[in-house]
């Protein structure tokens, strides 16, 4: 449960970056980092705690490059340290490599072992660190095709977002369990986990990316690439609608507030009740008691 951001040929990526990740703060309190690329090596800075208390000026100020990825942590996977905190960076083989991950990967255990026995070395206990040792171990191909092989040996709910030197990819689960969108911004393009961050910065959105999708963002534009040969079902979390994300966001394809409201409308009609009042309990509760009342004639 966590909020990442991807920002491709922008010359403020790591402002733009930090806005994002601000608009998206409600799906992870605990950690937050952004990465860099200015189009020879990255630059990281990841801390515990909130966005706007993390990111001053001159950490920004630091954060070169027109290429960007951010990610703020709501841990499920990995205890709640610094060492876990994303976007992991690595150096390998074919040069440098970042990820932020929104998601959990149910065969992560099994990978890790068999990595493990293999002499791969890990530094943190977060499941997608062994997406970066399938990659780092897939040869001389090209890097989104180590990343399609890498992505096809993992299970289970993600949202990634890549950064190289050079490029931005970003990849979404066949059965698009975790949310993510992509818009435009000026020439650039952005991916992030919600519209609200689009919304804060001027983005346009344009489509969610699609289940199983791969997005890969060069020096040529935008390419898409089907990683998996066959269709999966589809299964969005429903918990993105009663209580994750943001009211004003739209996630797969629907605006969450209306979405809430009819499960109160909808509530009211399974379940009616003889009441003085209707209560939201959280602030999340808030338009599905709206509908409720609305249907029942119980005043709110």
């Amino acid at each position: 449960m966590c909020g990442i951001v991807g920002i491709y040929d922008q010359p403020e990526a790591a402002n733009l970056a930090y806005l994002c990740l601000y608009a998206q703060q409600h799906r992870g309190q605990e950690c937050a980092g952004i990465v860099t690329s200015d189009g020879e090596a990255l630059h990281q800075h990841r801390e515990m705690g909130l966005v706007a208390d993390i990111f001053t000026k001159d950490i920004i100020s630091k954060l070169a490059g027109r290429n960007a990825i951010g990610h703020v942590r709501y841990s499920t996977s990995g205890e709640s340290s610094l060492k876990n905190a994303y976007p992991f960076v690595i150096k390998y083989a074919h040069g440098w490599l970042s990820v932020s991950h929104n998601g959990n990967l149910t065969n992560y255990k099994k990978l890790r072992s068999i990595l493990e026995k293999e002499g791969s070395i890990f530094q943190a206990t977060v499941d997608s660190e062994v997406v970066m040792h399938l990659v780092a171990k897939g040869g001389t191909k090209p890097l989104e095709e180590r990343l399609a092989e890498a992505l096809k040996k993992i299970k289970g709910s993600y949202s990634f977002v890549f950064l190289t030197e050079t490029r931005m990819i970003a990849a979404r689960d066949p059965k698009g369990f975790r949310p993510m969108v992509l818009g435009k911004l000026g020439d650039g393009f952005i991916v992030a986990s919600e519209t609200s961050a689009f919304d804060l910065v001027g983005a346009k959105y344009l489509r969610d990316v699609e289940p199983g999708e791969m997005l890969v963002f060069d020096k040529d534009g935008m390419r898409s690439i089907r990683i998996f040969e066959h269709e999966q079902k589809k299964a969005h979390c429903i918990f993105e609608y009663i209580y994750f994300a943001r009211p004003d966001s739209f996630v797969f394809g629907r605006n969450v507030y209306e979405m809430r409201k009819g499960f109160g409308v909808q509530l009211a009609r399974e379940h009616p009740v003889e009441a003085d009042i209707v209560v939201p309990i959280p602030d999340s509760g808030l338009p599905a008691a709206i509908g409720y009342s609305e249907e029942s004639g119980i005043p709110f």
